[in-house]
């Protein structure tokens, strides 16, 4: 019981704070940027994500026995690793925006155009997809002739692998390969833009210049060290010997961090939280209103 509300409690903010997020940029117009639409996108798969699983989790509190069907295992371990992969490139999308507005500022509107910034969300979510069809066509075509009995409180890939009976020797290479190109590549282009980022703002000359530049930056930056550090620490450090650790981690990488991210940009950003103050106040909501006359 005490797992079931503190969890309501964190998935609650998550879905109120995205949808928050969500919003504000439909219905605030100085909003209606690239980089605002990208926060829109990862706010979007934040709520997905969690939705994919944490409802059932939550109901498993309550449970004697927690079960899940065949087909329903399946489509959660595909959709909660298409959404994980596609914000890993959709991060690296959002550093290349802020590298273009910061470094090329009188180029901003000519390179991010809605066309090009609408291609980028679209690559981000097709090479997610993509690489989620790809693991879970080749994992569900092995077979699972032993117990059936999940260690993990959601259907993670890697511990479905477990239970196949078959050589996973192909499964786990191109998972392998697969974190390479989704996971450091965005990293690493992520680490090269803010590189040219911090380069380009040394050189502003005033510093109120040099501080706006790093505020339009320091929310981004703070959910990527967020997100890709729990993802190493829950990747990359030594196997544990008690396995509840690793549900511990994966509870906070897919239950906690999503929630952290409305909150970081609320915090941290100044345009978004006068868009929260307007909406509080009902000007924007007014002001939609007042782009739909009644004509009696």
């Amino acid at each position: 019981m005490v797992l079931f509300v503190l969890c309501l409690g964190i998935y609650s903010v998550n879905v109120l704070g995205n949808a928050l997020l969500i919003g504000l940029n439909k219905l605030d117009p100085r909003l209606h940027t690239p980089m605002y639409f990208f926060l829109s996108n990862l706010a979007l798969i934040d709520i997905c994500g969690t939705s994919s699983f944490v409802p059932l989790m939550l109901v498993n509190f309550l449970e004697t026995q927690s079960t899940i069907s065949f087909p329903g295992c399946a489509l959660q371990m595909y959709l909660t690793l298409a959404l994980g992969s596609t914000e890993c490139v959709l991060l690296a999308m959002m550093a290349c925006d802020r590298y273009v507005a910061i470094c090329q500022p009188l180029r901003y509107s000519e390179l991010m155009s809605w066309h090009t910034s609408m291609w980028m969300a679209a690559l981000s979510w097709g090479a997610g997809f993509a690489n989620s069809l790809l693991h879970s066509s080749l994992t569900w075509s092995l077979p699972f002739c032993g117990h059936n009995i999940i260690n993990h409180f959601f259907c993670e890939i890697l511990a479905v692998l477990k239970l196949a009976c078959g050589d996973i020797s192909l499964n786990a290479l191109l998972l392998m390969v697969a974190s390479a190109v989704l996971t450091l590549a965005p990293l690493l282009l992520i680490f090269l833009s803010y590189v040219f980022i911090l380069t380009a703002t040394l050189r502003v000359p005033s510093a109120a210049g040099r501080r706006k530049a790093f505020s339009t930056c320091s929310a981004h930056l703070t959910v990527v060290v967020i997100f890709y550090g729990t993802i190493f620490f829950m990747y990359f450090k030594p196997k544990p010997k008690d396995l509840n650790l690793d549900k511990l981690i994966a509870l906070f990488y897919g239950v906690v961090t999503p929630s952290l991210n409305p909150i970081i940009y609320s915090l941290r950003n100044a345009e978004v939280k006068a868009a929260s103050i307007a909406l509080l106040r009902g000007d924007l909501l007014s002001r939609k209103m007042s782009r739909f006359p009644v004509v009696p």
